[in-house]
């Protein structure tokens, strides 16, 4: 592997990989048992996607709250330290002495930032707004939201022009700004490791027939999560994309690439309580509003079957048993074809709003390197989760094992901080080994976060 690892953190350590919920509550469990930990996330802040949610389910309550309570946490524990920017190229090793290779983007922005934002007015250059699934834009330097942990800029070097244009260089008042950054590669050693890398939405541009990408109208689940969530570009008005008009009648389609030999064989669990949520969004704002919703089976499972009897009272919510065979343009607005496979009549239906209830794939499979024996760091199965491994020593966590909704995300991440733990009480690692080392970057220190909260602090004892 390349670069070097010079510096020693702490004895003991353990890496996650990933900043998400699940990784940040892996590494909270278990630096308050004691051990020290590296969290190593690739964006460039904190929170994963339960941090872009506007409502969790059942209980439909926001995840600010909780969110807040993580990163204090991370904040107040002095045995987490945190790299932002910081993706895994590859592992190798076993328990004991896991190497991984991580490159470290240029965030080009410093720990002077205030994120007074002054730089923005002066980019010229707009980007998609990654962070909202690219409902709206940014500029290429930009506040990945309003409640960032780091609560830092950053640039996006893919559309920034650099030192030919330095404009944001001359606005920023604090010297924050380096354009002549670039990123680079480290290695750092750990004992044990926690993989939570999470999730992404199944990509619906495969789905043809359903026309996403072709009908700005339709959806994904995710965009429309964002949508309704008050930092949105929309304000949490749910609005047609095509033209920002309001919702009069919207259709649900469950299952979008799930279940089905040509896209993801499984079902992803949660997509059909989320929907059921979506649907409840859609009828607080629009009380008039139909929305229908196609499905194979609905599955809420254990105690959100409470929630799905309570959303299904709702009379304007209309579940349909059936496939959706496609989804076409109808003047401005868009006509569903399906086929209810209780009555086997066909319904064709013009709605407003179509939404794709895309199924969860794993984020990201890391490069795993075969030891002299050629046994294998980390293991994944078929459809790229990580499987249980029969050395211990490298756990999955959350959605980056199986599909998980955000609280049962949370136990399993706790449940992978004790396995790591375990594995490193239970005397199996070589002794002398048990340090995590690299080259920390300036930019993600953990004196950042501490200053970042205490900015944060400030900001809303002054409101």
């Amino acid at each position: 592997m390349s670069a070097t690892a010079t510096r020693a953190f702490a004895s003991g350590g353990i890496v996650v990989v990933g900043g998400g919920i699940a990784g940040m509550t892996a590494a909270i469990e278990a630096a308050e048992a004691g051990h020290e930990v590296l969290l190593l996330e690739q964006e460039p802040c904190l929170g994963g996607r339960v941090a872009r949610m506007h409502h969790y389910f059942p209980k439909l309550c926001p995840p600010t709250c909780g969110m807040e309570l993580n990163l204090r946490r991370i904040k107040n524990e002095k045995r987490v330290r945190v790299l932002t920017g910081a993706r895994v190229k590859a592992v190798e090793g076993g328990p004991g002495s896991y190497t991984l290779e991580v490159e470290l983007a240029a965030r080009m922005v410093n720990e002077r930032c205030t994120a007074c934002g002054k730089c923005v007015a002066a980019c010229p250059v707009e980007r998609a707004d990654s962070y909202n699934y690219g409902i709206g834009s940014t500029k290429a330097i930009y506040l990945p939201h309003v409640d960032a942990f780091p609560m830092r800029f950053a640039i996006d070097p893919q559309t920034c022009l650099g030192e030919s244009c330095a404009r944001c260089v001359a606005y920023c008042p604090y010297d924050a700004i380096d354009l002549r950054e670039r990123a680079r590669t480290v290695t750092i050693g750990a004992a044990a490791l926690v993989i939570a890398t999470g999730w992404q939405p199944y990509d619906a541009r495969r789905l043809e027939n359903l026309g996403f990408g072709r009908y700005p109208d339709v959806v994904n689940n995710l965009q429309l999560e964002r949508m309704a969530s008050l930092s949105s570009p929309t304000g949490g008005k749910i609005v047609r994309p095509s033209d920002q008009g309001p919702i009069r009648r919207a259709a649900f389609v469950q299952c979008a690439g799930s279940r089905d030999q040509n896209h993801l064989p499984y079902c992803s669990t949660v997509c059909c309580t989320a929907s059921l949520k979506h649907a409840s969004y859609i009828r607080q704002q629009y009380p008039d509003a139909e929305v229908h919703v196609f499905y194979i089976d609905i599955r809420t499972m254990g105690v959100l079957e409470d929630f799905a009897m309570k959303v299904r009272k709702d009379e304007k919510i209309i579940l349909h048993r059936g496939k959706v065979a496609k989804v076409e343009a109808e003047g401005k607005a868009l006509r569903v074809v399906a086929e209810d496979t209780l009555s086997g009549e066909r319904h064709e239906l013009v709605v407003d709003l179509c939404v794709l209830a895309t199924g969860m794939q794993a984020q990201t499979q890391l490069e795993v390197r075969p030891g002299p024996a050629g046994e294998l760091p980390l293991l994944y199965d078929s459809f790229g989760f990580v499987a249980p491994g029969k050395r211990g020593g490298a756990v999955g966590a959350g959605c980056a094992r199986r599909p998980y909704e955000a609280a049962a995300a949370v136990q399993d991440a706790t449940g992978a901080a004790l396995r790591a733990i375990q594995a490193l009480r239970a005397g199996a690692l070589p002794r002398g080994n048990r340090a995590f080392t690299a080259e920390p970057p300036k930019e993600a220190s953990k004196r950042d976060l501490v200053g970042a909260a205490a900015q944060r602090d400030q900001q809303h004892e002054g409101r």
